[in-house]
């Protein structure tokens, strides 16, 4: 009999209660402003949900005022127009209106969810925050309060610290290795100008990219992308970072911490969304460490040595670089021998590559789990938004479990050798790791 396999156990569930992904109809709409969506009409219920993004994010931040887009997430509903932040809020309140902001390195995101029976007002009330936004002194100095809490405990919390090493040693003075949300000094030193200057960058509709889920029809929907966006500035959006590769030396770093657990983080330069081989390279590294109970690093750090509670590594591809990265955490006194074993399995992993049998189950789990990014109109829209800002297609969908399929053992036995480089890691970890000496470099 064949072992029992949680991913496919996982399938075998999700096919039951989820349609697939490739049954959604998805329509491109063009307003007569120029801005341009994807939209899945659902009628269904009474709700309408929009994603959206604008390019630039963290790596626009002034130099010395890092977290300056992480502070305008957390200030568009603080005020906008004739609104200050109390009326704002209770406006949004009674409209029963969700509207949220996030930013990355390369992204700032917006999302949004009204009520059909409330989506004019909702509409309009996005549209102010978006093109008038206040940033007023009072709520500016208390959203400040909670970003210096959170950059206070970023500081002291282990993963963190050992996470932002790393992205140090990988790429140097780039903004990458800046410290997205912010220090203590730097959030310090923001000021109302600097959020008027950086929402004035961001807040381009060259740079917008627009998906829309619900109870709405392209002709409405149409009318709404220029009511809500049409004030934004037709400006070139903020100049990108450039294109820059990891570090190509290895290199062990140890910070000293009086904590019972080591973080180790580690990883090596890796590949680009828009490259060709992405796909054989996602589902390799899945089987490598991204896929949890059934990878072979969980099989063979926690599973088999009980060194962890867990252990992953993935792709993580920005707009300008790729990585493969990876962190765990155990016992001081085992921290040497859980590096060990995870560069012994990286590389036997590279020699040697997944076997047929864990490529054809990883395959199913993959095309099989898709739709759960499907189940609901907040994801929908997000995964759509996703595709646009990737440059994949509007028809990526109905193609991307095809491609999965069509991954071949050689393949993914190519890409092991590139994603799975003991060789070349980078490792910093934080605590008193037993067993681990640190690079001279």
């Amino acid at each position: 009999m064949r072992p029992f396999h949680p991913l496919l156990a996982a399938v075998a569930v999700l096919a039951i209660y989820v349609l697939p992904a490739q049954a959604i109809e998805i329509k491109e709409v063009k307003s007569k402003g120029g801005i341009t969506a994807w939209l899945v009409e659902d009628h269904t219920n009474p709700l309408i949900a929009m994603q959206f993004s604008f390019l630039g994010g963290a790596t626009n931040d002034p130099k010395g005022k890092e977290g300056t887009a992480n502070f305008i997430t957390a200030m568009m509903d603080e005020g906008a127009g004739d609104l200050d932040s109390a009326a704002f809020q209770t406006q949004r309140d009674d409209l029963a209106m969700k509207m949220s902001f996030d930013s990355s390195f390369d992204q700032f995101q917006g999302s949004f969810q009204t009520l059909s029976a409330k989506r004019d007002e909702s509409f309009a009330l996005l549209r102010l925050a978006l093109a008038k936004p206040r940033f007023d002194k009072d709520p500016m100095d208390r959203v400040r309060d909670q970003l210096l809490v959170s950059a206070r405990q970023n500081e002291e919390e282990p993963e963190n610290i050992s996470s932002r090493a790393w992205m140090q040693k990988a790429f140097g003075d780039h903004p990458y290795a800046r410290e997205s949300e912010g220090t203590v000094a730097s959030l310090a030193t923001i000021t109302q100008d600097d959020l008027r200057a950086m929402h004035k960058q961001l807040f381009s509709r060259k740079g917008l990219k627009v998906a829309v889920v619900g109870d709405i029809d392209a002709d409405t929907l149409a009318k709404l992308l220029d009511e809500t966006f049409g004030d934004l500035p037709d400006t070139e959006p903020p100049k990108p970072a450039t294109m820059i590769h990891v570090v190509d030396k290895a290199s062990t770093q140890v910070i000293d911490r009086d904590i019972p657990q080591s973080i180790i983080t580690f990883g090596h330069d890796g590949i680009l969304r828009a490259d060709p081989n992405f796909i054989p390279a996602y589902v390799t590294s899945f089987i490598l460490g991204g896929g949890g109970f059934g990878s072979r690093l969980t099989d063979e750090v926690r599973e088999k040595r009980g060194l962890t509670y867990g252990v992953s590594i993935g792709l993580y591809p920005f707009d300008h670089a790729g990585l493969v990265f990876g962190q765990l955490g155990t016992r001081n006194e085992k921290a040497g021998e859980a590096l060990t074993v995870v560069k012994d399995t990286m590389k036997k992993f590279a020699d040697e590559g997944p076997t047929t049998a864990e490529l054809t189950e990883t395959k199913t789990y993959l095309t099989g789990s898709y739709a759960l990014r499907f189940d609901s109109n907040s994801k929908i829209a997000s995964q759509l938004l996703a595709i646009q800002q990737d440059n994949l297609g509007i028809d990526y969908i109905n193609r991307r479990n095809g491609m999965i399929e069509a991954v071949t053992l050689d393949e993914a036995k190519a890409q092991a050798k590139s994603i799975s480089d003991p060789d070349k890691l980078i490792v910093t970890v934080v605590g008193k790791p037993v067993g681990i000496t640190p690079s001279a470099n």
